[in-house]
């Protein structure tokens, strides 16, 4: 993490160009006050501790921990803190095109890009999916995990407290299609492929995808490759393959991250199955 001065202020910045070119920002600040500016792009942030004091378009407002702050594309805003203690907070930048990649979908056109018009907004359950998805977004690897929860998250947003009323389409049959998805990640578990790279492969839009794949088999596709991984594993820890060789084969980036679905998949760690196939 990045040390930005006093010992109460830090910020670590992460710059994504595989989704699209989505930052995320992990801050706290003490003295940091941030000049009138707009960006090209929306900025989310999740305060997680003290309170933010910002104008947006010419209105102040208070942003207490636990609140969600929504800034538009090009809207003019500040930021600083609103007592002595500094703020905390986690924030997503999404470009305008990450919400014309849904928008097809669900409004029928490529070219919406939602307003919001609250700068802040209390949803506990928003809050919590995006600590969420911040968190993945920090640190797995996976593509189709990843890719996956951050349309999740902006559908939500978009739906939730955008300006345009948005529902979600009537389902189409495209049973076809997803068992072809399926196919692919029973046969190629360790594959990091990206969620746009399966919905191209089939036709279908990416969100759609993910809403027909979790209909048909009851679980999204970034979920099903998990237990594909999985069962991969079983199979080569019974065929004697040394534990760390399994993780690397089965497509999991560390052995710990391994262990740790393995035994909410099977109920027992990988070494404890391992014992029961040892010649």
């Amino acid at each position: 993490m990045k040390k930005l001065g006093a010992c109460k202020e830090s910020a670590n910045y992460l710059y994504h160009q595989e989704l699209g070119g989505i930052g995320i920002l992990d801050a706290s600040y003490h003295r940091q006050c941030f000049s009138r500016h707009s960006h090209e792009g929306y900025t989310f942030g999740v305060i997680e501790r003290g309170t933010q004091k910002f104008l947006r378009s010419g209105s102040s407002n208070l942003a207490p921990a636990g609140s969600i702050i929504l800034i538009n594309a090009d809207d003019i805003h500040n930021g600083q803190a609103n007592t002595d203690d500094g703020w905390a907070y986690k924030a997503l930048y999404p470009l305008p095109e990450h919400f014309e990649r849904l928008s097809h979908e669900l409004v029928g056109t490529d070219t919406y890009t939602p307003y919001f018009p609250d700068a802040v907004v209390h949803d506990a359950a928003l809050a919590k999916q995006f600590r969420y998805v911040f968190s993945v977004l920090e640190r797995s690897e996976n593509k189709l995990l990843r890719e996956s929860l951050l349309y999740a998250l902006l559908t939500r947003l978009m739906r939730s407290h955008g300006k345009r009323r948005v529902e979600l389409p009537v389902e189409k049959k495209a049973t076809k299609k997803v068992s072809m998805v399926k196919h692919f990640l029973d046969d190629s578990p360790s594959t990091n492929i990206s969620l746009s790279d399966l919905a191209q492969m089939v036709s279908l839009n990416p969100y759609y995808l993910v809403r027909a794949f979790n209909k048909e088999f009851g679980i999204p596709p970034h979920a099903y490759q998990l237990q594909a991984r999985i069962r991969y594993a079983e199979k080569l820890i019974r065929q004697g393959y040394p534990l760390a060789d399994v993780s690397n084969l089965c497509g999991f980036h560390d052995q710990s991250h391994f262990t740790k679905h393995f035994k909410r998949v099977i109920g027992v760690t990988p070494s404890q199955y391992a014992r029961h196939f040892l010649r």
